[in-house]
């Protein structure tokens, strides 16, 4: 089992954070875009080779956000119409999410299979969130389903805020 650990910075405007392993050395590299539309998230490994993109949907009238792994769509996250409480939904070919994802506690599974775990890291300044990879061949993804969550979860905060 191998688990990585994010910490986004807490004041970056672009988004920008690693991913770091168990011995504190950087893994991947995460940027985001910075006032572009669509709003984009890139995920890098050690050679600065892309190996995950993320999306924002423009045009739909709910929030969406597009996962793409090597170039191949393989998950999509959407807010569902609700009037009471913000409700997504995880659409991908045999991934689920299983436990309280906008809390950050979760379970990925494939094809019924656990291959990863996700926790929040608590009384840590900014974001930082603990990803144990049970798959090894699915770390691109879980990484990827991390970042998307938690810019779901940003989105959410600065409508809540705007809102109010």
């Amino acid at each position: 089992m191998k688990q990585l650990y994010m910490k986004q910075k807490v004041f970056s405007l672009s988004g920008k954070f690693t991913v770091k392993d168990q011995q504190e050395q950087d893994i991947y590299y995460v940027e985001g875009s910075f006032m572009q539309i669509p709003k984009t998230f890139s995920i890098m490994n050690t050679k600065r080779e892309e190996v995950a993109l993320i999306t924002k949907k423009v045009f739909s009238f709910l929030p969406k956000f597009i996962v793409e792994i090597n170039g191949r769509e393989v998950l999509t996250i959407k807010k569902e119409l609700s009037f009471f409480k913000a409700r997504y939904t995880i659409e991908a070919a045999g991934i689920e999410v299983r436990g309280n994802w906008l809390d950050m506690d979760f379970e990925v599974l494939q094809h019924g299979e656990v291959v990863g775990k996700v926790s929040k890291e608590w009384f840590t300044w900014g974001d930082s969130y603990k990803v144990q990879i049970l798959k090894e061949e699915m770390e691109a993804i879980l990484i990827a389903i991390v970042v998307a969550i938690d810019c779901v979860k940003a989105d959410q905060t600065a409508a809540n805020s705007a809102a109010t």
